[in-house]
């Protein structure tokens, strides 16, 4: 007996009855980063691994337990494959020294790889839609994605999200704050889990970020690091709120919001929900100034959002979006003479515009119009004898009224469209 196979756990097929709605994300997407002046950037999925060590941080779950890492069995190389897509971004403005002109907008999409506990919304290999801005110091860019996202979401039908917003301020900002929870936590030791006790010394940031309910209270509270900013920071902020006001754009400030990565800076933010259960946060970002420099280039300041894909087409679902992908003409043909000429009028109608699946494998009348129903096209198109002989095809309504009608080829068109 010959073997069978089944996908990785954590990576998934998807399926043709899926795709029609991923289309209409996936192109939803694009027109609105057109219309805000992102340009698309394409990046490797495997990178060095040292990229994501320096750019994400070592002490993240991302470093420590989630990549695909391994050594090049050829020349020894540490490679990953991308568990995020910022660093690979950033490593290729450096590398192409794409900020030399002037300031960049970029996006990318595609899939990413974590090894993380396979649940709805959660899985190993997963989509993204990336978007990152270069050369852009001042706090509108942030505002401009933000704004980005919330037509986004419009776009799409989805109600319902809210926005989180704060501000972790600067380096030296944070590493006086690092000290002040430090010592906050170790006074609460015997309610922090062996994750927070893991993280206490090395990214205390990330334990207000817990799940944990026993520890849900004493996060809150927690020292705020909004106390600890400087007046830079803090009019950064202020201005951002102010332009959200302005745009109509509801915020509420979250202190606990701190995103799971090293690089960020300043403004932070996520689009969550309440409908995915526990994997609510279906955009997030935020500003990353230092990265570029970090990873060779020269200081930059930047700003940039991740989309999970996945969880958007889940909430598409949820709020009753849907999408198609139906022929316009399924193309019935019965016949010697039908037969011959029905694959030269299938070409013909294609370049008319028009979408047409061509009926092959032969079959009765009645098979034929069994398919044409179940193809979910909008006309069948009877190809007999009769027509192929005067150059003329019956249109045939499939879905709501219409009467069935017999024309020339070039009519066709003009009918279809119309109908």
């Amino acid at each position: 007996m010959s073997q069978t196979f089944q996908s990785i756990k954590g990576f998934y097929d998807i399926l043709p009855e899926a795709t029609p709605l991923w289309f209409k994300l996936e192109d939803t997407a694009r027109r609105i980063l057109s219309q805000y002046g992102y340009n698309n950037i394409r990046m490797p999925l495997v990178e060095p691994t040292e990229l994501f060590v320096r750019s994400v941080g070592e002490h993240t779950d991302i470093v420590e337990k989630e990549m695909y890492a391994w050594e090049d069995k050829l020349n020894g190389d540490k490679l990953t494959l991308r568990p995020e897509g910022t660093a690979g971004c950033v490593r290729a403005v450096v590398e192409h020294n794409l900020t030399y002109n002037g300031p960049q907008r970029l996006w990318y999409m595609g899939p990413m790889f974590r090894h993380e506990n396979v649940q709805k919304g959660r899985q190993r290999q997963f989509h993204q839609i990336g978007v990152e801005a270069f050369g852009f110091e001042g706090p509108d860019v942030d505002a401009e994605q933000i704004v980005l996202l919330a037509r986004l979401w419009q776009a799409l039908g989805i109600a319902d999200v809210e926005l989180q917003l704060n501000s972790i301020g600067d380096a030296e900002e944070r590493a006086q704050y690092r000290q002040t929870l430090i010592a906050y936590f170790e006074q609460h030791m015997d309610l922090l889990d062996e994750d927070a006790k893991r993280r206490l010394h090395s990214n205390p940031l990330r334990i207000l970020d817990t799940k944990n309910p026993r520890m849900q209270t004493m996060c809150e509270a927690a020292p705020k690091l909004m106390d600890c900013l400087g007046e830079t920071s803090k009019q950064h902020f202020a201005q951002l709120c102010t332009l959200l006001d302005q745009a109509g754009i509801a915020y509420t400030i979250n202190h606990r919001l701190v995103r799971g990565l090293d690089y960020y800076n300043r403004t932070v933010f996520e689009w969550v929900t309440t409908k995915l259960g526990a994997q609510g946060t279906i955009a997030g970002g935020g500003r990353y100034d230092t990265l570029v420099e970090r990873i060779g280039g020269s200081a930059t300041p930047a700003c940039g959002f991740g989309i999970g894909l996945e969880r958007v087409f889940l909430l598409m679902q949820e709020y009753g979006v849907t999408a198609q992908n139906q022929p316009d003409i399924y193309l019935v043909n019965v016949g010697e003479l039908a037969t011959q000429k029905a694959f030269t009028l299938a070409e013909r109608l294609r370049s008319m515009g028009l979408k047409v699946v061509l009926h092959a494998g032969g079959g009765s009348f009645k098979s034929q119009m069994k398919k044409a129903d179940r193809s979910g096209a909008r006309f069948a198109g009877i190809f007999g004898d009769d027509e192929a002989a005067v150059d003329e095809l019956t249109l045939k309504p499939m879905l709501g009224q219409g009467e069935q009608a017999r024309v020339s080829f070039d009519q066709v068109a003009s009918i279809v469209n119309a109908g």
